[in-house]
């Protein structure tokens, strides 16, 4: 059975970190894509980050360049999103997805 499950999230104050994990089960996912989404109360889901099958960055919001970085453990069959200097506009549920799943999400909340 494929799966993604995401974790990190959490409450935090403005300018502080999180590093956001999605583990993979039921496929090999360092051999496809990834892509981070959100989704802010009231609005749409967004891309945050697509990656190569490589892991290379295809594609960064210009909203988180400078502060979000991808990287993935192949070995743990898992992809994590460093989060730094968060802002009140990051809030939101985190989503990733490979192929044509998705994870359930985890919320992140940045206070002012």
């Amino acid at each position: 059975q494929i799966q993604l499950v995401e974790s990190g999230g959490g409450l935090v104050q403005s300018g502080w970190s999180l590093n956001l994990s999605c583990v993979a089960s039921g496929f090999t996912s360092g051999n496809y894509g990834m892509r981070w989404y959100r989704q802010a109360p009231g609005k749409e889901r967004e891309l945050v980050v697509a990656t190569s099958n490589t892991g290379d960055t295809m594609k960064l919001a210009d909203s988180v360049k400078g502060r979000f970085t991808f990287s993935r453990d192949n070995a743990k069959n898992t992809a994590y999103l460093q989060m730094n200097n968060l802002k009140p506009d990051d809030t939101g549920v985190y989503y990733c997805s490979q192929l044509s799943y998705w994870g359930q999400g985890t919320q992140v909340t940045v206070s002012s």
